[in-house]
């Protein structure tokens, strides 16, 4: 049975979320002093009462109650003070429950939830949470939501490699930031999307061009917010054939930004640096064993499946270049047995491994599956990605060629 006061507060709720007054509520039905007294918790409400109420308000009797775990706002203050899986939980539950809530309490919960996807490497489940955010964000007409959430999706959308989406999401969220002169925080957050689906979409110059501000944005600064920028800064560079600029960048960001700051973006940073060395001309394996070996430790503290998945992935790399073959199929095939939480790249990547192995073993099957991926790439508008994958396969062939050549030498030689 409902009982008051929670009946008359949550009435309340109810009423002010649809924009009534007291009076259009009551309407014709029920006078203005009863529901008064009813909202108070003065008087206790009947069952017709409710009916009635419920009838005005289009929902039904139960939507009175308030829900299990407790209203949205109780929810987020748990999520804010715990940021347990049990609190993410009942967060969601409010958030399903409580549908009348003002637009800014739900945008927060979705931001939450979304957040919490992300961090789980669930990009799919994220992009359903970001959706509905950006909605929710246009609805509500403030321009710092609505940018936030499309950088937010911006960056989602890149992961799960659909690109032009991206780009557009981003796109809009750097013109309305711009437009609207937001704080430093959230222009940067803008840039450091727009500037990562730039570089996968192949758009270099642009993306160098929006590298530079965001650099010169956060200058001074030795938060996440800047050690993110450092990280970009390095990939573009990277991507560009610079590694020595793309190493200094990441080194200052290694130095500089502490673990107590923010330890997985610590913990990401070397993992990033782990793959800068062994991407650069020549490779340098023994950097990146260094790199593996400091960020292992930090994995009992931050240990998430996606960051784990992430780090076999850099082991089975690391294998594959110091020609640890066969360590390198035992890590892939510990990679196949769980559900992936990777980013659309880094799940190309163990392809393009699983490939790379397959013809170093004299398997033609490895060639058209580079060759299909990197067609792949190129339809879903990930020119960067598509030309690593072509330069590796031209790499791969030129390199069996060597070895062919050099086993026919071999047997002429033992002929003779």
């Amino acid at each position: 049975m409902l009982q008051q006061p929670a009946f008359g507060r949550r009435l309340r709720k109810l009423r002010q979320a649809r924009g009534l007054s007291q009076t259009a509520l009551a309407g014709d039905g029920m006078s203005t002093g009863y529901l008064s007294r009813l909202e108070s918790g003065a008087r206790q409400p009947t069952d017709r009462a409710v009916a009635y109420l419920a009838g005005q308000l289009g929902l039904e009797a139960a939507d009175f109650e308030e829900p299990a775990g407790g209203s949205l706002a109780h929810a987020l203050t748990l999520v804010a003070s715990t940021g347990s899986d049990a609190a993410m939980e009942t967060l969601r539950e409010a958030l399903a429950a409580e549908g009348h809530e003002t637009p800014v309490l739900r945008w927060q919960a979705l931001w939450q939830l979304a957040q919490q996807r992300r961090v789980q490497g669930d990009h799919i489940g994220e992009r359903d949470y970001l959706e509905e955010l950006v909605r929710l964000g246009d609805a509500v007409g403030l321009v710092a939501l609505r940018v936030r959430g499309l950088t937010r999706l911006a960056r989602c959308l890149r992961s799960l490699g659909e690109i032009n989406a991206a780009l557009d999401a981003a796109m809009t969220a750097h013109h309305l930031a711009r437009e609207d002169d937001l704080e430093v925080e959230d222009r940067a957050a803008v840039l450091l999307a727009l500037v990562s689906v730039e570089a996968e979409a192949g758009r270099m110059p642009d993306a160098r061009a929006h590298t530079d501000e965001l650099v010169e944005l956060v200058a001074g600064r030795s938060d996440a917010l800047w050690a993110e920028a450092m990280w970009t800064a390095a990939a573009v560079r990277l991507r560009q054939g610079d590694h020595t600029a793309a190493q200094g960048y990441l080194e200052e960001a290694l130095e500089k930004f502490g673990s107590g700051e923010d330890l997985l973006l610590w913990l990401r940073l070397r993992l990033a640096a782990g793959r800068l060395h062994l991407q650069k001309l020549p490779p340098d394996p023994e950097a990146a064993e260094r790199c593996v070996m400091a960020a292992e430790p930090a994995l009992a503290f931050v240990d998430t499946l996606s960051l784990r998945q992430e780090l076999t992935a850099l082991k089975a790399d690391l294998a594959f270049l110091t020609a640890r073959y066969d360590d390198a199929r035992v890590l892939l095939g510990e990679l196949a047995e769980v559900e992936p939480r990777m980013t659309y790249r880094d799940r190309v990547r163990l392809d393009i491994l699983r490939h790379q192995l397959r013809i170093r073993s004299g398997d033609d099957s490895g060639v058209q599956g580079l060759r299909a991926l990197a067609e792949q790439a190129q339809s879903d508008a990930n020119i960067d990605l598509a030309a690593e994958i072509w330069r590796i396969l031209a790499e791969s062939l030129a390199q069996s060629a060597v070895e062919r050549g050099s086993a026919a030498s071999g047997v002429s030689a033992s002929g003779v």
